[in-house]
């Protein structure tokens, strides 16, 4: 076995293997840009090299410099993680050369599949299901919309070396086939050193469903369940699940078997990942190989109970598999939810910034990926830390956050209330998204598909929308709080000597967006004197006249509040419950809270609330107070993330019609178009190409 490792990569992933290596008894050694000088991975690994400026292509896709880096620590092998590397043929034969191991399949393996084409025409070859298309070099965007139309909308356009959703596009006339082609191109160019594109009809309404396999250098090749990645947003996956709610135990064979014939056809070696799409009769194809570890492995290993780290390393040094296929047992449901640095409520447009508060749930004690879980499982596979930055320079995410329970049911149950409990502050994040879809009834009822996104949510996020009695809910636990808001500043003010031995009461009007209700509070004489660190009990009445007794464990100061309700107060704020549900014991809800004004900002469930506590005179008086307009930006064209202007595509004195092309902006390695709301002409450009832009930075103004 090996001594010492390095990892070839950043962020989680590089988190990710050193915990195994270090279980194993490995020692690692993290490579790092400039930018990423005081990473996570670096802190954790036993030894850290440094290899350049911040652009990947300047660090971690140069291969000398991980070579160099192996020489200077006397790293035998090295794990490439995902991306950068892990699929370049050329970095394993280096490695192979300079005698360092890779823990990755051969290069041949990597050659033949990593190659999207290529995969394509061998898998036919295999006799595997595969979708029609163009599997030749396309050279211009002219000859994409020729080959496009004779395939027939709509198509897929793909970059040949892509992955993680980029250089990826859905044309569905011959615009947006001329205009994709380029897209796709530049960002694989950018993103993979490859620009090579291919073309092939795109399945409406699919599924994403693939397939683990793993094999050893011994002729063992085995396959470890599927995964369902159809929950997606520009082609990028947010959740995904094992096993798949859909496929039949008969699918899932016959999807194993081609899985791995296609595998043994190219002698395949280690963990690697079969990707198909999958329509309403189960019919499946062949979309691509990735040859290395995916981003979503976290719930396979939760579901079989096996470490794909600890077996790629294991094969890489030789080793047989200590297992067969009959020994493969899927055992309960596994999610994973990732986590982004995207803001959901600017089109989930990249953002970086500094984090200023992050603490997710607590993890499991004592789960480590090679366990077959018997109670729920909470982890979090992460490279950030509270205080650390999120950079423009490479991948948006921030954690993968994973839950396991005995069936599908339990394991989203685990999931809403792990992302009840997890906290980011000081940039936009996709979480509230996550837990809006955590909710809703098509995804709990299993019928989903890639359109899933694109379909439930056509004008974007916006937040969730949550019932009336989740609203209720939530306005007698703002009056309760505000009870304790009010009896700290008492205490701070020194206005508070011996308390009189009766009960506290108190009248609120609360206003939870177009809810609003009084509200009567009660405590029992000397609660809140006693409650130290303990909740506070309370009793609450409101408008409807429903005798609520809560136990509330919040303090003022404290960003979240554990509202544990009895029977009468129903299931205290959970919108996933049903109205049959509603005087049944209910599990405690968690509520993101800071201090307002005039009352609380409470975050729940995917919902960003203003609740408003005040005495009834003064909510008579707030109601006909004028509303507040924001200021009209309707003449500018405002950046809408922080990036890069890669091209400017009008003038000024252009006029332009609606949906017109203006600008196209890189961040974190994705072009976004921005275009025009409506016919305008343009007055003046206040950016050019190259230029570096923050949020809401002017690029243009309209007439």
């Amino acid at each position: 076995m090996f001594k010492k490792i390095l990892i070839a990569n950043r962020g989680e992933i590089a988190c990710r293997v050193i915990k195994t290596a270090r279980r194993m008894g490995i020692a690692t050694v993290a490579v790092y840009s400039d930018a990423d000088r005081g990473a996570l991975h670096v802190a954790m690994a036993d030894e850290a090299v440094a290899i350049g400026a911040a652009p990947a292509a300047d660090s971690y896709l140069v291969i000398d410099k991980i070579l160099a880096a192996c020489r200077e620590t006397g790293a035998e092998a090295v794990h490439p993680g995902y991306g950068f590397l892990s699929e370049r043929a050329a970095f394993a034969t280096a490695l192979a050369e300079a005698g360092i191991a890779f823990i990755g399949p051969p290069p041949g393996a990597i050659e033949a599949m990593g190659d999207k084409i290529t995969s394509k025409k061998l898998a036919a070859e295999a006799g595997v299901s595969t979708v029609p298309g163009y599997m030749g070099l396309i050279d211009d965007a002219q000859e994409a919309v020729r080959i496009a139309g004779d395939i027939g909308y709509p198509v897929m356009i793909k970059a040949s070396a892509g992955g993680g959703g980029k250089g990826m596009r859905i044309a569905w006339n011959a615009e947006e086939a001329r205009e994709g082609f380029q897209a796709a191109k530049n960002e694989a160019k950018a993103s993979f050193g490859d620009d090579r594109i291919f073309i092939e009809k795109f399945v409406t309404s699919p599924r994403h469903i693939e397939i683990q396999v793993l094999g050893d250098t011994h002729g063992t090749c085995l396959y470890l369940g599927e995964r369902e990645c159809s929950i997606q947003r520009r082609n990028q996956k947010v959740i995904e699940e094992a096993p798949s709610p859909f496929l039949d135990a008969a699918t899932r064979q016959a999807m194993g078997a081609q899985s791995v014939a296609l595998a043994k056809a190219v002698d395949y070696a280690s963990a690697g990942t079969v990707e198909f799409i999958v329509d309403g009769d189960r019919n499946f194809y062949f979309l691509e190989m990735n040859t290395r570890l995916q981003v979503e492995h976290p719930v396979t290993e939760l579901i079989t109970g096996i470490d794909l780290v600890e077996q790629m390393i294991r094969v890489a040094a030789g080793e047989k598999l200590a297992m067969t296929q009959d020994d493969i047992q899927l055992d309960g449901w596994a999610m994973e939810s990732r986590l982004y640095a995207e803001d959901p409520y600017r089109n989930f447009l990249p953002s970086i910034g500094r984090l200023t508060r992050y603490r997710p749930p607590e993890e499991t004690p004592g789960y480590t990926p090679g366990d077959r879980p018997t109670m729920p499982v909470v982890r979090n596979d992460t490279g950030v830390f509270e205080g650390g930055e999120i950079s423009r320079f490479y991948d948006p995410m921030i954690a993968k956050l994973c839950t396991w329970g005995p069936d599908r049911a339990a394991a989203v149950a685990e999931m809403r209330r792990a992302l009840d409990a997890f906290e980011v502050e000081g940039i936009g994040h996709n979480l509230p998204f996550v837990q809006a879809v955590m909710d809703h009834p098509r995804f709990v009822s299993g019928e989903i598909s890639t359109g899933f996104i694109a379909e439930e949510y056509p004008e974007g996020f916006q937040g969730a929308a949550l019932p009336e009695t989740a609203l209720a809910a939530i306005a007698r636990a703002a009056a309760a709080m505000q009870v304790m808001v009010e009896d700290r500043a008492l205490r701070v003010d020194g206005q508070l000597r011996a308390r009189p031995a009766q009960d506290i009461r108190r009248s609120y009007v609360v206003t939870v967006g177009a809810y609003s209700a009084p509200v009567d509070v009660r405590l029992s004489a000397g609660a809140l004197d006693r409650a130290g660190d303990s909740p506070v009990g309370v009793d609450v009445t409101d408008a409807g006249q429903a005798n609520a007794a809560l136990r509330v464990a919040w303090r003022p100061g404290q960003t979240l509040a554990v509202i544990h309700a009895d029977s009468r107060a129903g299931n205290a704020g959970d919108p996933a419950a049903g109205e049959g549900e509603a005087h049944q014991a209910a599990a405690p809800a968690t509520y993101k809270v800071g201090l307002r004004q005039d009352g609380f900002r409470i975050r729940t469930r995917g919902a960003d609330l203003r609740v408003a506590v005040c005495a009834p005179r003064v909510a008579e008086l707030a109601a006909l107070m004028p509303e507040k307009l924001p200021p009209d930006t309707s003449k500018l064209l405002l950046c809408p993330m922080p990036g890069l202007v890669v091209s400017l595509a009008v003038a000024e004195g252009d006029r332009v019609e609606e949906g017109q092309a203006l600008c196209t902006v890189e961040a974190m390695k994705m072009e976004n178009v921005l275009r025009a709301e409506r016919q305008a002409t343009v007055f003046k450009i206040k950016v050019a190409a190259g230029a570096s832009l923050a949020v809401d930075d002017v690029i243009l103004e309209f007439e």
